[in-house]
């Protein structure tokens, strides 16, 4: 080959390197437009909630108690039983009762036979006094013999009577309506006076939340509630009420608040349940939940980065008292525009 010919090839390949090896970049793939709802992160003020557990209970329990020692002869409520106010739940029965009030009626008629006595000698002293035998003090006598035996027979008839109230004492009576909650003094046991026969539930139920001291002055009469433990499994609403009485004591480090819930039943008292209760107000930065998308349990939502690009980011979300909205703890900040990710994919 001549050189000549040397020299043309070297020229016409010379383009070809030259634009092999160029600074300017390559171009990148256009970004396809934004599309979707957006929204930009704002704070918001939000009720501060706190998850405590709580007690359904009534707002007092009332003891039917023995009145008297003796056998428990019979008793007519079981756990679970309603019963009305002054209803006779049980029998006790004292044996010697019955021993003393008969002695007190023996001595009553003893004392009616003296009576008799002494009359008839008060009436034979006037005749003799009216006929000059007997003197003043003879008749004086008499007469105060015969009021000693009539109130030997009052003060004997007295303590028949009196045995006999405390017979009927025996009568096991429920001190207000409710429903019993324990009744375990079974039938045929002996008993001493006040002795706890049964326990009955009184006054209205209430959700007794069991509060950390470090509680106390941020709940109050009026702060918000939600029973979480008793939401509706179809609609995933729990209910919601106030506190309606705080209790002043704080014993063991926790405090006690009572909530008139609605929809308590007494057949549910015992049961604990969680609680959610409203302690104060902050700020944060709340979304409708279908700004997250969940992706093998991980959530994450799309920011809108420059004018058409966006990235996905995790986050952390917390719930809020709506359902449809959660709160953005951390992945997100205030100022970033949240893109609404398709509606398939949402999980």
């Amino acid at each position: 080959m001549t050189r000549l010919s040397l020299i043309g090839i070297v020229l016409l390949a010379a383009p070809f390197a030259l634009s092999g090896c160029g600074s300017d970049p390559v171009p990148t793939q256009p970004v396809a437009a934004v599309q979707g709802a957006t929204l930009i992160l704002q704070p918001s003020t939000i009720t501060d909630w706190k998850d405590v557990g709580a007690l359904v209970t009534s707002v007092d329990m009332a003891d039917a108690r023995a009145r008297i020692p003796g056998i428990l002869e019979s008793l007519t409520v079981r756990e679970g039983d309603l019963v009305r106010k002054g209803q006779v739940i049980g029998q006790i029965v004292d044996s010697r009762l019955g021993y003393e009030g008969a002695a007190y009626g023996a001595q009553a008629a003893a004392a009616q036979a003296q009576v008799a006595q002494a009359e008839a000698e008060l009436a034979r002293v006037k005749y003799l006094h009216a006929n000059g035998v007997y003197a003043q003090a003879r008749l004086d006598q008499a007469e105060a013999a015969a009021r000693a035996a009539r109130a030997q027979v009052a003060a004997a008839r007295a303590q028949q009577s009196a045995v006999g109230a405390v017979a009927g004492q025996g009568a096991v009576v429920a001190p207000s309506a409710g429903r019993v909650l324990m009744a375990q003094v079974p039938a045929g046991s002996a008993v001493a006076a006040g002795t706890s026969i049964a326990t009955i539930t009184s006054g209205p139920m209430v959700l007794r939340l069991e509060l950390p001291e470090t509680l106390a002055g941020k709940v109050r009469v009026g702060s918000a509630v939600l029973a979480t433990g008793l939401a509706d499994g179809a609609k995933g609403v729990a209910p919601r009420a106030t506190v309606s009485r705080v209790y002043p004591a704080v014993t063991g480090g926790q405090m006690a608040a009572d909530v008139q819930m609605p929809g308590l039943a007494s057949n549910m008292v015992g049961r604990r349940i969680a609680a959610r209760v409203a302690t104060g107000e902050r700020q944060a930065l709340v979304v409708p939940r279908r700004f997250v998308e969940t992706s093998y349990g991980i959530d994450y939502v799309t920011i809108r980065v420059g004018k058409d690009a966006t990235s996905r980011v995790p986050v952390q979300i917390a719930p809020s008292d709506d359902p449809a909205r959660v709160e953005i703890l951390s992945g997100a900040a205030t100022g970033d525009t949240l893109i609404a990710p398709p509606a398939g994919a949402r999980r």
